[in-house]
């Protein structure tokens, strides 16, 4: 059976919707209510109505009911305004407005052309995928019911599109391609053909009084599989205060959820289709995970980036700091050239990515381990915040090297903005490192111990931790906690020695270089 209204035919038998000669995607449950509605055109139907044949009678909050609500009514091109279609009776519930006939067959029903056709169409004319990682952000959905609502969503929208489009490594479709989807029921893959991306970001927006939730999710457009979903809220007040926070926290949650895509996407590519990014992913992949093995996995794989395109500025700074990592962690077998070598690649890295925030980030801070140049790299790391202030590596690295210099407040609310931006990063446990460093050289004892014991916990060999540990220990009369975490420390590294402590970490105060070897003396580490 079909029932045809307005622009609209509802397939009853085949549980599809068509609006304007185009398939509409929808929920089953949205469906369920738009089929519902429009069987019992000739009354008002209550809530306890929809909840009993619907849900089957089963608990439904308000907000539920009012997002399926409207739902339907966006799969229908209506809106809270208009109801042109689905008719709000105050205090009694909903009526379907509109005029229906009745079809057996596909016959004058206003159905389109078949799929295949469309398809091939779309096929011809669609945009390729861009050999980079790509996305669309689609205007959200305002569920508020208050149209004046649109701007403030929109902007949220416009404001998320802008800052995702510093990412040099990511192609952004721009707002006006993106918006021609709003009020628009969409599939996620016809989107992904139309505009040529392989990812769509969809979200809602919801106000309650003075209170705003956003919730989003990240869609594989090419799967329609979803690497990521979320909800922010906050209070509205200062509305571009809020903006901006909403913008910063989505941003800095799905850009990690966009490399973890894509690596695991290279890492499923045959070797022989590899190009110079997908080596770079392979890299990054390798280089999350900190240790030895994986460090001297990941330097070939950025080099061999760089063969494939001489003018990969993220890969040249990438490989430096592998080069950085291994002179942390005491892992150089040859320090004076490992050392020369990775300054070269970063000041090359410099060089080529002037506008790069990812170049910048990690050449510098690359220079500032290798070439002992803290002044450059705090400059190089802060230009990299201006170019891109989303960038959780540029706040923590940045922080990093405020702590050796000797800005120590300043690098903990450098590694807090970090964590808050990208709270579930692959690197989280070099920022709870260097939290832990920054509150034992505050005094601040057992903070120490208790972050460095979960940056341990990702990462047993990471030399910095376990020599926070042992000194945090020690400095809190953690006497046997204190000798296993020497013991281990002596084991990843037998070189270490109070003597040498200067040329294996920068650290510029005097007062924050005794503390740590105060506690490392304490814990028993050799003159």
């Amino acid at each position: 059976m079909l029932l045809v209204f307005d622009d609209c035919v509802l397939d009853l038998d085949r549980r599809e919707l068509f609006r304007a000669s185009l398939a509409v995607g929808i929920a089953p449950k949205v469906f369920d209510l738009l089929a519902y509605l429009a069987d019992q055109r000739e009354r008002v139907v209550s809530r306890a109505d929809l909840i009993d044949h619907v849900w089957g009678g089963r608990i439904v909050s308000e907000s539920t009911l009012a997002s399926h609500i409207n739902a339907v009514r966006k799969a229908v091109g209506d809106n809270g305004h208009q109801q042109r279609v689905i008719r709000t009776v105050a205090r009694k519930g909903f009526r379907f407005a509109a005029d229906v006939t009745q079809a057996k067959s596909l016959d004058g029903a206003g159905l389109p052309e078949p799929e295949s056709a469309r398809s091939v169409e779309v096929a011809e004319s669609a945009p390729a995928l861009p050999a980079k990682p790509s996305i669309a952000v689609l205007p959200f959905v305002n569920l508020s019911g208050d149209l004046e609502q649109d701007y403030l969503a929109d902007g949220v929208v416009e404001d998320i599109i802008a800052a995702l489009s510093r990412y040099r490594w990511l192609f952004v479709v721009s707002r006006n391609s993106s918006f021609t989807y709003k009020d628009r029921v969409v599939d996620v893959k016809q989107v992904g053909r139309e505009l040529g991306v392989r990812y769509v970001l969809e979200g809602s927006w919801r106000k309650a009084k003075n209170r705003v939730r956003i919730t989003g999710q990240l869609i594989d457009a090419t799967t329609g599989g979803h690497h990521w979903a979320g909800r922010f809220e906050g209070v509205l007040g200062d509305i571009f205060k809020l903006q901006d926070q909403i913008t910063e926290s989505v941003v800095g949650a799905i850009a990690p959820q966009l490399e973890r895509a894509e690596i695991e996407r290279a890492g499923h590519k045959p070797t022989e289709s590899l190009d110079a990014y997908d080596y770079y992913l392979r890299g990054m992949a390798k280089l999350h995970l900190g240790t030895r093995e994986t460090i001297n996995q990941a330097l070939p794989l950025f080099h061999k980036a760089i063969e494939f395109d001489p003018d990969f500025a993220s890969a040249y700074a990438m490989a430096a700091w592998c080069h950085c990592w291994r002179k942390v962690n005491h892992w150089m077998t040859d320090g004076p050239l490992e050392m020369a070598e990775g300054a070269r690649l970063a000041r090359r890295a410099v060089e080529l990515g002037k506008g790069d925030a990812v170049a910048l980030t990690r050449g510098g801070h690359a220079l500032a381990h290798l070439a002992g140049d803290l002044h450059g790299g705090i400059a190089l790391l802060d230009k990299a915040l201006v170019l891109n202030p989303n960038l959780a590596a540029a706040w923590f690295l940045g922080a990093f090297l405020r702590l050796w210099y000797g800005e120590t407040d300043a690098a903990i609310e450098y590694f807090t903005h970090a964590m808050r931006l990208s709270p579930l990063d692959p690197e989280l446990y070099r920022m709870q490192a260097g939290m832990a460093a920054a509150h034992l050289f505050l005094g601040r004892f057992d903070a120490a111990s208790s972050w460095a014991e979960k940056a341990f916990r990702d990462l047993p060999s990471f030399l910095l931790v376990v020599a926070i540990l042992a000194a945090s220990y020690a400095l809190t009369d953690r006497t046997a906690d204190a000798q296993r975490a020497m013991d281990h420390l002596r084991q990843i590294d037998p070189t270490l020695r109070l003597s040498n402590l200067t040329d294996w970490l920068p650290i510029c105060r005097p007062e924050n270089l005794a503390t740590l070897m105060d506690g490392l003396r304490s814990a028993g580490l050799p003159e």
